[in-house]
């Protein structure tokens, strides 16, 4: 039986996506092995994001500044703005370094059973921004869920009278991917959006 503090960062590190309570032991016992110098960093890493870190007040990315080391760069395209959901599926397209445009985050998708609404999502400043002018494409990349996909088609009304092209990720067959392994919501989105072989 550990120490009530080594109980306490195992449960805390438990609560992290993707580990288990033993999966949270097992890293406890590797930390505590090397508190001089893994240990010591992971403090001192989790110190400096806590006490630095702040919302874009442009997109809504999470970094250090405001606005973030995306909106601040100039090297991006100001007329491409691509709009996620949260400040993961930024992270997660950014890292491709396919989209050189900016991004912004909604802060979640429209829900009737979660109970989150228009107005729960930073839709109107996601508006305003286009409104503004400038930009002269919006990508809607939602999740290829329900919520997800009711909420690019709720976007896609509302950004209908502004003069921008909204396009959307395409959805279907993934590289490599074998029909007898697909779900019939993947297949069925692949059907809909076949196109003649050039």
């Amino acid at each position: 039986m550990a120490s009530q503090e080594i109980e306490t960062l195992a449960g805390a590190l438990a609560r992290l996506p993707g580990l288990g309570p033993r999966s949270a032991r097992r890293a406890v016992l590797w930390l505590i092995k090397r508190r001089d110098t893994a240990l010591r960093e992971l403090v001192a890493a989790l110190t400096a994001v806590r006490d630095g870190l702040v919302e874009c007040h442009t997109c809504g990315n999470v970094d250090t500044t405001d606005p973030c080391g995306i909106c601040a760069d100039p090297r991006r395209d100001p007329r491409a703005l691509c709009v996620v959901e949260d400040v993961s599926d930024l992270w997660a397209l950014d890292r491709s370094r396919l989209f050189t445009g900016r991004y912004h985050v909604l802060g979640g998708r429209l829900s009737a059973l979660e109970g989150v609404r228009p107005e729960d999502l930073t839709i109107g400043r996601l508006l305003d921004r286009v409104g503004q002018g400038g930009i002269d494409e919006v990508v809607l990349a939602m999740n290829a869920t329900l919520e997800g996909q009711t909420t690019a088609h709720y976007l896609a009304e509302r950004l209908e009278g502004l003069p921008v092209r909204v396009t959307q990720l395409a959805h279907g067959l993934p590289v490599g991917g074998e029909l007898d392994y697909l779900d019939e919501g993947t297949l069925a989105q692949a059907l809909r959006a076949r196109r003649p072989i050039s």
